[in-house]
């Protein structure tokens, strides 16, 4: 029972293999399927095409690396769990807090870089759960189409090829059948002449009779057999439509899964501005040059506490070095800064303090009165600087008086 299945299943494809021949050659007919079906498929082949490209290039965004990617891919078709590996955010998060280490916290820059590497790792974090996102939701949907519907599609595809071949077999079959019959009406029609040429063209004309009639069927028998083959085609055929007019359903499926990897996407975007806008808002707040050895802790009540109007108001924190004013100090005179004649002082009850400039041994910095230092901008703005250094002489003078 094998063999003879074996047999009759080599003799089909023989079969096939030269009715698809003849077709190729042009040298048989051929069955030309429905429009409507025809369309079907040429749309659900434009969409495995570009589903595929879909997916290729989507596994280049989420991991640029070749390597990666086959290595992924061999995990993948081994059934085996692929190892972690570290996103580029993340191993530059880590190179830049290692620098920032190395270099010193206690510094500016040190500090801009660890606190910058958190938030690179911060930002390959939110990448990974993207990817993963993206592979759940988007990139498995496509695959199941790929590979799963696609591959019932072309198994119904390829037995409707089969039908039709043993449709256009079965068509052959009955055409030969009508020419050997032809054939043997018109030997016998035909009487048999006496000359010599006449006979031996009738010997031919009978074994061609013959031939035909060993390899060609009688007419009911393959009549019966192609009623059987369309039969079989139509079903095939029908069977085959309802997989293709599935793709309505697909793209429904597709349009879901788009519309949740473009959430997915501006998810992952926001996420990466919000921590890019805090990473600007933490090194606006820190200087690029301080004022004091201990900054640091200055830096931190800065990120910790309100920020101040400017930056005298953050550093004043320091002003208990510095060497405090007297209370009770004398009125300076009034003067021109013009003429240098001295008018009449102020008259005030209050106690006015006076500029003053303190020196200290551990910053080196110098702190000032706020409508000193906006006398003083105005003052350079204004005057040439010959002038300037005359009020500057003329100012110590008048110093060096009220402290005498």
């Amino acid at each position: 029972m094998e063999l003879t299945r074996l047999a009759v299943d080599a003799g089909q494809f023989i079969n096939r293999a030269v009715q698809y021949t003849g077709e190729s050659l042009g040298q048989a007919g051929k069955t030309e399927l429905d429009p409507g079906l025809e369309e079907l498929l040429a749309r659900v082949d434009a969409t495995k095409t570009w589903t595929d490209l879909i997916i290729s290039q989507i596994e280049v965004l989420l991991q640029p690396s070749l390597g990666a990617r086959l290595e992924d891919r061999l995990y993948e078709h081994l059934e085996w769990s692929a190892p972690p590996r570290p996103r580029a955010h993340e191993l530059l998060g880590d190179q830049m807090t290692q620098a920032g280490l190395e270099i010193g916290s206690n510094t500016p820059y040190g500090t801009a870089l660890i606190r910058c590497g958190e938030t690179q790792k911060q930002l390959g974090e939110a990448e990974r759960k993207f990817a993963e996102c993206t592979n759940i939701h988007f990139l498995a949907p496509l695959k199941s189409f790929t590979e799963g519907e696609y591959r019932v599609i072309q198994y119904e595809r390829k037995m409707l090829v089969n039908k039709r071949l043993d449709l256009d077999i079965a068509k052959t079959r009955l055409r030969k059948a009508h020419e050997a019959d032809r054939e043997a009406r018109n030997l016998n029609a035909n009487p048999l002449e006496d000359d010599y040429l006449s006979q031996v063209s009738y010997m031919f004309s009978f074994l061609h009779v013959k031939w035909l009639k060993i390899w060609a069927q009688e007419i009911s028998q393959a009549e019966m057999e192609l009623r059987i083959c369309q039969s079989l085609f139509d079903r095939q055929s029908e069977i085959t439509r309802r997989a293709l007019e599935g793709i309505g359903s697909t793209y429904t499926n597709h349009m879901r899964s788009l519309t949740d990897f473009v959430d997915g996407q501006a998810s992952f975007f926001a996420q990466c501005s919000q921590h890019a806008q805090e990473l600007q808002r933490q090194l606006a707040r820190i200087p690029a040059v301080f004022c004091s050895n201990n900054w640091q802790s200055a830096v931190n009540n800065e990120l910790d506490g309100p920020s101040t109007s400017s930056h005298v108001a953050g550093v004043s924190v320091r002003l208990d070095q510095v060497t405090s004013v007297p209370e009770a100090v004398r009125q300076l005179p009034d003067f021109d800064q013009e003429s240098w004649t001295v008018t009449a002082p102020l008259n005030t009850s209050s106690t006015a303090l006076l500029p003053y400039h303190t020196n200290n041994n551990n910053n080196n910095n110098t702190f000032c009165t706020p409508g000193q230092a906006t006398g003083h901008q105005s003052a350079v703005k204004s005057q040439p600087v010959q002038s300037q250094m005359r009020l500057s002489r003329q100012i110590r003078e008048l110093l060096k008086l009220l402290t005498s």
